[in-house]
């Protein structure tokens, strides 16, 4: 067995690694459901470290699968979306979603042999506009993880879709790391700049962050919390496996919002963003009620192109500097010069580098959320390699419904995660009748 550093076992993902291994026990999002029309063009989908492709039959089902025909290897993006399966065009072989060969056109008929020939393809899920797939060995899958945020009808949900230039890992803690909001997005901002009843208020009139950090049944989760006046303001979020992550941007009470950061290989990463779309609206406004400057939310994509990395790829990249504009750094329009909120967080992680070199790092007090997180996720990927262990949520997904980001405000001195079991007592919790069918 080859031995990976600390940092290696994080970040690696590839078919026989510990954290590859440990993301194919669970339900992965691999695409949207617009992304596949039925006879319609295949796609290629990086997941994992592993080339495949995707398509939607004739009776709308979806299959991926292996992009190398079990025949002479030809890759099937190739090939003809036609009559309930995917035909090779190299020698007409066709494979139906679950990876049958189910017709062998250049054989003979008394030696066709298609019943011994499979394609290796995974199983798919379907819900609420999202196409899942489970690419591990178990006979029956486990159950799909019970997110709420992936469980509200399809009709109250926007999802969006960005691919990131580095390992998923780097990206995720992103979310995970409240501290830099103030500085990153907020940082040529002062207190009388923003609306006394926004919470973003707060976070320039303190820019250090107190945590409270702790192992959930779903992760990790961290409470970050501020005396403002005669109340304590809160600002919650999780970690939840493998890679899920919820941000404390809005009211707790109806806040069913984060990400899932799907690894596509070691250096690429395909970032789903999931907001309900009945919750209470994040709008960072000034004192008189407009914008703030470069904390807005837009996202401006290169065209799509059907290469490996072709889809969702933002126009500001390395390229061009993320768009970094020098004079409105100058100036103090803006803390970075980078136009809006999602671009200064995907410059901060790609600018790292492809995959974050940890020893590099000098992770302080306010970082206990990062450290825990990657020494949950680490002992849990060995515990599966070596011990054979279940890691959490797969087989009691369930547990996932307990997780929710947000913030709030209560009377000073209390416990953080008595005030969080209240709040989500009183939340409104739109994914629940959807668990109990």
């Amino acid at each position: 067995m080859s031995t990976l550093s600390f940092s290696e076992t994080l970040t690696r993902v590839g078919p026989g690694t510990p954290m590859g291994q440990l993301m194919r026990q669970y339900w992965i999002p691999a695409l949207m459901s617009s992304e596949l029309v039925a006879d319609g063009d295949p796609v290629r989908l990086m997941l994992l470290g592993e080339k495949l492709v995707a398509f939607r039959d004739t009776h709308g089902r979806v299959g991926i699968m292996d992009h190398r025909c079990a025949h002479r290897c030809a890759s099937l993006f190739l090939g003809r979306n036609e009559h309930g399966g995917l035909r090779c065009v190299f020698h007409g072989w066709k494979f139906d979603v679950n990876g049958n060969c189910i017709d062998m056109p250049n054989v003979p008929p008394s030696k066709d042999y298609k019943d011994k020939v499979y394609a290796r393809a995974y199983r798919t899920f379907e819900q609420n506009g999202l196409i899942w797939t489970y690419m591990g060995d178990r006979a029956t899958p486990p159950p799909i993880p019970q997110v709420e945020m992936t469980m509200v009808p399809e009709s109250e949900v926007a999802i969006d879709c960005m691919q990131r230039d580095c390992n998923w890992l780097q990206v995720m803690e992103g979310d995970l790391d409240t501290g830099h909001f103030g500085f990153l997005h907020l940082g040529s901002l002062e207190p009388e700049d923003i609306a006394d009843d926004n919470f973003l208020h707060h976070m320039t009139e303190q820019r250090w962050v107190e945590l409270d950090v702790g192992n959930k049944p779903w992760g990790t989760g961290y409470a970050a919390h501020q005396d403002v006046g005669d109340k304590t303001y809160w600002r919650f979020a999780n970690f939840m496996f493998p890679f899920w992550a919820q941000n404390p941007q809005s009211v707790f009470a109806d806040h069913v919002d984060g990400g899932a950061f799907v690894p596509m290989d070691d250096t690429h990463t395909m970032v789903f963003r999931f907001h309900w779309l009945k919750q209470t609206p994040f709008i960072p406004r000034t004192r008189e009620g407009g914008p703030l400057p470069s904390m807005g939310f837009e996202r401006d994509y290169l065209p799509q192109t059907t290469d490996w990395y072709g889809r969702w790829r933002p126009a500001a990249n390395a390229s061009n500097d993320w768009q970094l504009d020098r004079e409105a750094q100058r100036s103090g329009k803006s803390f970075t010069g980078i136009p809006n909120l999602f671009v200064q967080d995907q410059a901060v992680t790609e600018s790292a580098g492809a995959i974050l070199d940890h020893s590099h790092e000098h992770l302080g007090p306010t970082d206990e959320m990062i450290a825990r997180t990657r020494l949950r996720l680490r002992k849990a990927a060995i515990d599966l390699r070596d011990k054979g262990t279940p890691p959490p949520g797969v087989d009691d997904p369930h547990v996932f419904l307990d997780a929710r980001g947000g913030s709030c405000y209560t009377e000073p001195g209390l416990d953080w995660e008595q005030v969080y079991a209240d709040q989500l007592d009183a939340a409104v919790r739109p994914g629940l009748d959807l668990a109990a069918e």
